[in-house]
C-alpha cells in the first residue's frame, strides 16, 4: 500500500476546511513565560514525564490528549518544550484574570454555537503559521466520576490532521493524577499529587492513512473517490475521520488514560 503526493493533495482538498486568512504568532509574553515557567513548575510539582524526547522541536505539530482537569494544558506544556496554543471554549475568556491569561498566551477562543468549521478556522491559522496546536479530542473535560473517564472522541482534530497530512500528531496521555492535582470544584491545586504524562510517537495522517493497521487506503482508493459525488465523498471522509479519532483515543487508553 502507498499514497502518492497527488493522492494526499486530493484528500487534503476534500476536507473543505479553511483558515481565517489572518496570520498567527505566539505572543511575546508567552515566549518569555515558556522559557522560565516550565522549569519552575517542574520543581514545584510531582509531574513525571516519559517520552519528552519524542516531541518535534521544529515546525508545526498537533498535540492531542485526554482531558481530566482545568490545568491539563499547563501540564502538557511541561512536556512540549514549546508554546502550545489550545482550543478553548468561550467561557474561559469571559472574566478577568482568565481572559488576560488566555489572550496573552495565544489560546484559541472557540464559539461552539457557530459550527465546527468556524471553530477550527483559527486552528488552521495556527498550523499554517508553523506553531503548535493543542486539542482535546474528547471536546471537553471529562466529568465522569467513575472509570472509564476517557470519553468518545470528536473528529475535528482528525479533519485538521487530514488537511495537513504531513504535520505530526503527538499523542499525550495524562494519568488520573491530573484530576487529583486540582479536583473539580476546588480553587487551589494540590501540587504534591503525582501525575504521569506519556508522550507517544508522533504520526502524520499520511503515514496513518497508508498503513495497513490505520486507514488502509491507497492511490486506487483515492482514484475511486474521484468518481463519486461530493456527498458520497464526504461520507467516506467522515468514516476515515472517525477511524482515525477512534484509534487515537484507543492509543491514549492503552497508555493508561483512566
Amino acid at each position: 500500500m502507498g499514497l502518492s503526493e497527488t493522492s494526499m493533495k486530493n484528500i487534503s482538498s476534500w476536507v473543505q476546511l479553511e483558515g481565517t486568512g489572518q496570520a498567527f504568532s505566539t505572543p511575546l509574553i508567552y515566549r518569555f513565560l515558556e522559557k522560565y515557567v516550565p522549569a519552575i513548575l517542574r520543581s514545584m510539582t510531582n509531574v513525571h514525564i516519559r517520552g519528552a524526547h519524542k516531541v518535534p522541536l521544529e515546525g508545526p505539530a498537533i498535540f492531542c490528549g485526554n482531558h481530566l482537569g482545568n490545568l491539563d494544558p499547563f501540564i502538557k506544556i511541561l512536556a512540549s518544550q514549546r508554546p502550545i496554543h489550545f482550543l478553548a471554549k468561550e467561557g474561559h475568556f469571559d472574566k478577568q484574570p482568565n481572559r488576560f491569561v488566555m489572550i496573552s498566551t495565544g489560546q484559541i477562543e472557540t464559539f461552539r454555537g457557530s459550527g465546527s468549521r468556524d471553530t477550527l478556522a483559527r486552528a488552521v491559522d495556527v498550523i499554517e503559521s508553523g506553531c503548535c496546536l493543542g486539542i482535546f479530542p474528547e471536546g471537553t473535560r471529562s466529568r465522569r466520576t467513575e472509570a472509564p473517564l476517557l470519553q468518545p472522541s470528536k473528529t475535528g482534530f482528525a479533519r485538521l490532521a487530514a488537511l495537513f497530512p504531513d504535520v505530526p500528531i503527538v499523542p499525550v496521555t495524562l494519568s488520573i493524577g491530573a484530576r487529583d492535582f486540582m479536583p473539580p470544584g476546588t480553587k487551589l491545586p494540590k501540587p504534591w499529587k503525582r501525575i504521569d504524562l506519556i508522550v507517544d510517537d508522533p504520526i502524520t495522517f499520511s503515514e496513518w492513512a497508508a498503513h495497513s493497521d490505520g486507514g488502509s487506503i491507497d492511490d486506487q482508493w483515492v482514484d475511486s473517490m474521484m468518481g463519486k459525488s461530493i456527498d458520497e465523498r464526504q461520507e467516506e471522509m467522515r468514516i476515515l475521520y472517525r477511524k482515525f479519532a477512534n484509534q487515537l483515543v484507543n492509543t491514549l487508553a492503552m497508555r493508561g488514560a483512566p
